[in-house]
């Protein structure tokens, strides 16, 4: 099978993605390759630090922050936001790869600056069930900004997602 691309969202029916303003300023839809789904099987505003061994990654760095796990990838969630994501229901939007190009090959992230229309949605119901089916393994941490800074300072691959509205810094 190819290349697949999907985008997640809490809204259906959506029946054409038009291109939004990004942080470049840019208009572009956003949709990220399969392999990479599972940071998106979560509440849009939900934080959280996901990472895993790259080409680069140094043996020190992955057992520090990997551990002994088999999974490929660790996602890390505030325990504060397990009711929402235990609630949550998403919606996968499948669109056609011929119209994106790769934005960002670590994060599996690809754009298009043209209206989409995907050809397929379906319901995902139980987000914490399909997370876990994923080559994941699920942290749920009292707060991740050490984590976060640790994962920063590393030589991991990563992706830190909506992370400004992670609870406060705590004083140590």
């Amino acid at each position: 099978m190819g290349l697949r691309l999907f985008h997640f969202s809490d809204k259906p029916g959506i029946e054409v993605f038009t291109p939004r303003p990004s942080r470049t300023g840019e208009a572009l839809v956003w949709a990220v390759e399969e392999k990479y789904a599972f940071k998106y099987l979560l509440p849009r505003d939900c934080p959280r630090v996901t990472f895993w061994p790259g080409e680069h990654t140094t043996e020190d760095d992955r057992w520090q922050l990997m551990g002994a796990t088999d999974a490929g990838h660790v996602v890390a969630v505030e325990k504060g936001w397990i009711p929402e994501i235990l609630a949550c229901k998403l919606y996968r939007y499948v669109f056609d790869p011929s119209y994106f190009i790769l934005q960002d090959a670590c994060a599996g992230y690809y754009v298009s600056d043209k209206p989409q229309i995907p050809m397929e949605c379906d319901l995902v119901e139980d987000v914490f069930s399909v997370l876990l089916a994923c080559d994941i393994e699920l942290r749920i941490m009292d707060e991740l900004w050490t984590l976060r800074d640790m994962v920063l300072a590393s030589s991991l691959e990563y992706s830190i997602i909506r992370f400004a509205n992670a609870a406060p810094r705590r004083d140590l």
